[in-house]
């Protein structure tokens, strides 16, 4: 079975796939205080039902990238693959600096890319909202990057005397009756018409409608806002897409080891 590992800012999230099969997921904290050792006895006890073979792991936390690898391949014993801008994407990166780009995205890209019809538009809500937005020839053009809802939330707070911090959730309507209400709408639906009004424009600079699928785990309460939805929604987009990575990568993998 083939463990794959997406370090994101905020959660590390664990999918284990059974050859194309995704049996199972795990979310952590990422956190950067954690020993090699007590990560070793997280992987250890989330895995312990499953046969680890393989492990690929994508990171956009420089800092957890050693210790997490260290604790896979000494859980499993193996040489777990972190992908890393030499890694082979399988489709051309058309940025100014195409090293700057975050695996996750490029990840994201690629799954897309092979599943989905092109153009294509992916919105991963997460830490950050990012846009990555692929040609129909397949190229990843560039995309989007806006703070993400969670991240609102705590601005918000801590940058007023009297907002509380809440967190996401369903917003009843758009006039709020209450300060609480008043903070969902607007970031709740703000950032629905945000997205929905940034899809638009990128559309316009493609010149022709995109395929729009969205990840991430608020995906299907902000599509509730929007008028035109997500054709597809995939929580485990990025998962699927690391793996895809590291097939392309596979032989070269073997041939080092």
């Amino acid at each position: 079975m083939l463990l794959s590992i997406d370090i994101g800012n905020t959660n590390i999230t664990l999918g284990i796939f059974d050859n194309e099969a995704l049996v199972e997921t795990f979310r952590l904290a990422s956190d950067k205080d954690l020993s090699q050792e007590e990560y070793e006895l997280l992987f250890k006890t989330l895995c312990k039902d499953f046969q680890i073979d393989d492990c690929v792991i994508g990171s956009v936390v420089e800092e957890l990238n050693s210790i997490i690898k260290k604790s896979c391949d000494n859980v499993f014993d193996i040489d777990s693959y972190l992908i890393n801008q030499n890694s082979n994407f399988g489709m051309k990166v058309l940025l100014k600096n195409p090293k700057e780009i975050g695996i996750d995205r490029i990840a994201n890209a690629q799954i897309a890319k092979t599943q989905y019809p092109l153009p294509a538009i992916v919105v991963d809500i997460g830490t950050a909202t990012t846009f990555d937005v692929i040609s129909k020839n397949g190229d990843f053009l560039g995309g989007v990057i806006m703070p993400g809802l969670n991240l609102q939330f705590k601005t918000l707070n801590s940058n007023t005397s009297k907002l509380p911090r809440i967190n996401a959730g369903i917003s009843e309507k758009a006039i709020g009756d209450s300060t609480e209400n008043a903070i969902l709408s607007g970031i709740m639906r703000g950032s629905a018409c945000a997205i929905e009004g940034l899809i638009h424009q990128c559309e316009l600079e493609l010149g022709e409608k995109a395929t729009i699928i969205a990840t991430g785990g608020n995906s299907r309460l902000i599509s509730e806002y929007m008028i035109r939805r997500f054709d597809y929604i995939d929580q485990y987009l990025t998962l699927k897409g690391l793996k895809y990575i590291y097939e392309l990568n596979k032989n070269e993998v073997l041939v080092k080891v």
